[in-house]
């Protein structure tokens, strides 16, 4: 997708695409290392021609900036880089940062971007970026910064200009029943494309990755489904086979909100009394916790309050939950008093 824009934006602007993915440990170690480490970057697009028609002047500046003996490069020297590298090309420069999480809680970085922020109130007097794209973070205000003497962490984004996405990336059953009627053509499985398009949606809410999934595992079982056949695999029941593998198997989604749900324990606790105990929370994007749940994904607003965003969400926090706190207490003396609405009428067995 990152490369697909590039290359969009290529025929109007110079579009420096970098990745924070290889910088390594030692490019946060002070602002020198960080500046240089930004710069070796900005020039490896250069040398290897993924942009064009740069000033000889200034890539050579870039590559020199880029060197280890060049010790006093820091964030005021990267500043007036930038502002010249804007001032002298003959388009406008876009930056698309990608991995923007994994430099999310190193301050050089926050500062960074402060930096930038700078640069970009300053835009009408000071060339700068048309445009900088941050990649592979869930939501900038995530980004953690430190503020004050006390140095303590603070839930805040440095980059308070940051612009309302409104598209909503979910699918719609209608979005489903397109993909499945496209498959169908190529495969002619003689489904029923709107009542699987449903029975996919009911599970997933149209959340993108498990309604791929989930088709996914019904066009290549490879053994793990009870249905083989490709008629019967594209059926209500053949969608109920694949809920199950995709809640068996391990998967980077299910793993990532395990570490996320560690990371935030007051999340986890509301998860909890929302699953366990019937808890009604009122939804309000303004509470920690609930912008926190939304900004993953997990949770979404139903009726005013807050809901676990799918049924698959819902049975794998369950099976998670009810797992570790038997595993805490051998007794298992933990039993639900109520169930979410997805739950009721169901019947489950832990994971």
């Amino acid at each position: 997708m990152i490369y697909s824009l590039a290359r969009s934006l290529a025929g109007s602007y110079t579009v420096f695409s970098i990745s924070l993915e290889g910088m390594g440990g030692s490019a946060y170690t002070d602002e020198y290392a960080f500046c240089r480490r930004v710069c070796g970057l900005l020039y490896d697009t250069m040398f290897y021609g993924e942009v064009e028609g740069i000033p000889e002047g200034i890539r050579e500046e870039c590559r020199r900036m880029s060197l280890e003996e060049a010790g006093g490069v820091d964030l005021r020297v990267l500043s007036n880089f930038i502002s010249r590298l804007c001032m002298e090309n003959e388009k406008q420069v876009v930056l698309i940062v990608d991995e923007v999480d994994q430099a999310g809680n190193q301050e050089i970085f926050l500062a960074f971007l402060g930096m930038l922020r700078d640069k970009y109130l300053k835009r009408r007097n000071r060339p700068a970026f048309q445009s900088v794209i941050l990649a592979g973070v869930y939501d900038v205000k995530n980004l953690k910064q430190k503020i004050g003497k006390e140095g303590g962490g603070q839930y805040n984004s440095p980059w308070n200009i940051a612009a309302r996405f409104p598209v909503k990336m979910d699918f719609s059953e209608k979005d489903i029943a397109g993909m499945l009627q496209e498959y169908e053509k190529e495969n002619g499985t003689g489904m029923d494309i709107e009542a699987v398009a449903r029975d996919i949606y009911a599970n997933t809410s149209g959340y993108p990755f498990l309604v791929s999934y989930i088709c996914k595992v019904m066009a290549e079982t490879d053994g793990n489904c009870r249905y083989d056949a490709e008629n019967r695999r594209w059926t209500g029941a053949g969608v109920a086979e694949a809920v199950k593998i995709v809640l068996k198997e391990p998967n980077t989604l299910f793993e990532d909100m395990v570490k996320h749900l560690a990371e935030y324990p007051e999340l986890s606790s509301m998860l909890q009394n929302i699953l366990f105990n019937g808890w009604v929370y009122p939804y309000n994007v303004y509470n920690r916790n609930i912008s926190i749940g939304v900004m993953f994904g997990f949770v979404v607003e139903k009726d005013g309050n807050v809901a676990v965003a799918n049924r698959i969400f819902e049975t794998h926090m369950y099976n998670y939950f009810l797992s570790e706190e038997l595993l805490k207490n051998q007794e298992g003396k933990l039993v639900p008093q109520d169930k979410n609405q997805f739950l009721e009428g169901l019947s489950f067995s832990c994971i």
